[in-house]
């Protein structure tokens, strides 16, 4: 289980291990905690035989400085296909990943960036069917527009395992573009 690590203002900062977190309850730089989900860790025996333990929630706000990056996500297919669900935006279905295909709207041929906005997940038919052509020109229709992921969803397409809390959470904060969750 991972942990949602917030600066003090509650904007996510990292994803971090058990072992991280209990060092931030140790050294006092937790600030609040958010969230039902907790886990317990356990420690050592002192002399009148009771064994420490250390109770830590799921999302954590913690006061300092950690590294963190620009906060924006480089386009990748493993996120781009999470962010459309593994559905093709052309005809609708989902497919295995090994199945998809990133296409670009305006096509890079034709001077099309490699950006989250002029990329969709497609099928491996419907992306050779639009070939490199604009979606008007291929008479194809796209079921949704595609958007950079704010910060919430950012950390949504970087953990695989999020905790029914953390979903709330980070959803909540989810751009109104698209019904992820659908």
């Amino acid at each position: 289980m991972l942990i949602l690590r917030l600066n003090k203002s509650g904007m996510p900062q990292t994803w971090i291990s058990q072992e991280e977190a209990a060092k931030c309850y140790v050294q006092e730089k937790v600030v609040f905690e958010l969230g039902q989900s907790t886990v317990e860790l356990r420690g050592g025996w002192n002399r009148e035989g009771k064994q420490s333990k250390l109770c830590l929630s799921s999302i954590i706000a913690c006061d300092g400085k950690i590294t963190q990056d620009s906060g924006k996500i480089a386009l990748s297919n493993r996120y781009l296909f999470r962010r459309d669900n593994n559905m093709c935006l052309y005809c609708g279905d989902t497919f295995s990943p090994a199945q998809l295909t990133r296409d670009h709207i305006v096509p890079r041929s034709r001077g099309g960036k490699n950006t989250w906005s002029n990329s969709a997940t497609a099928c491996k038919r419907c992306n050779h069917a639009k070939a490199a052509r604009t979606p008007e020109e291929a008479h194809m229709k796209l079921l949704a527009v595609p958007f950079a992921p704010n910060i919430y969803e950012r950390f949504f397409l970087m953990n695989r395992r999020i905790l029914s809390d953390q979903m709330a959470f980070l959803s909540a904060h989810f751009s109104k573009k698209r019904d992820w969750l659908s």
